[in-house]
C-alpha cells in the first residue's frame, strides 16, 4: 500500500520518497568514513601495540599463576604440620608418630609441595611440647626456578598433671 507524502507547501505526493537517515547519523557515517579514509598512516599500529604488550601480559599471568602455586604448597605444607603435630601431641603417642602421619598427609595431596621426601618432615617432642616442621619447594611454572617452602607448627603435649 501507498501512502501519500506530504510536501513542504501542504500538498500531497504519490510518489515514495527515498528514506534518509537523521542527521546524528549521517553525521556519524561521514565522521567514520573520514576517519577510514585518515587511517592509512596509522594502518597495522594495533599489531605492533599488541605485540610490546603482550609480554607484559604474559608475565604477569605467570606471575600470578606462579604466586598461587606458592601459596597452596605453604598451605599444604602447613596442614601437613599442624596434623604431625595432632597426630604426636596424643597421649602416649609412639616416636614418630607425627612424621608418619604428615608424610602421609603430603603423600594424598598431589605435587603442590615437591621436595619434601629428600629432608622429609621433622616432629621434635619434649616433655610439654611438639614442634612439627616441613619443608620442601613450590611447584613452579617457570623452569629452573625454585621457591622454598618450610612451614612449623607447635602444640602441647597431652599428659597427666597433679594440680
Amino acid at each position: 500500500m501507498r501512502r501519500a507524502l506530504w510536501t513542504g507547501d501542504g500538498r500531497a505526493t504519490g510518489a515514495v520518497r527515498p528514506h534518509r537517515p537523521a542527521r546524528g547519523l549521517r553525521r556519524a557515517v561521514a565522521a567514520v568514513r573520514h576517519r577510514l579514509a585518515e587511517a592509512g598512516t596509522d594502518r597495522g599500529a594495533n599489531p605492533v601495540e599488541l605485540a610490546v604488550v603482550m609480554p607484559a601480559i604474559l608475565v604477569l599471568l605467570f606471575g600470578s599463576i606462579q604466586l598461587a602455586a606458592v601459596f597452596v604448597a605453604r598451605s599444604t605444607a602447613l596442614h601437613a604440620a599442624e596434623s604431625g603435630v595432632d597426630a604426636q601431641r596424643v597421649l602416649a603417642a609412639p616416636p614418630g608418630a607425627g612424621e608418619a602421619r604428615a608424610r602421609r598427609f603430603l603423600r594424598s595431596t598431589g605435587d603442590w609441595l615437591v621436595g619434601w621426601d629428600e629432608r622429609g618432615p621433622r616432629c621434635v617432642t619434649t616433655a610439654t611440647e611438639v614442634t612439627c616442621t616441613v619443608t620442601g619447594r613450590s611447584l613452579s611454572v617457570v623452569p629452573w626456578v625454585s621457591f622454598p617452602v618450610r612451614q612449623t607448627a607447635h602444640g602441647t603435649v597431652e599428659r597427666w598433671t597433679t594440680r
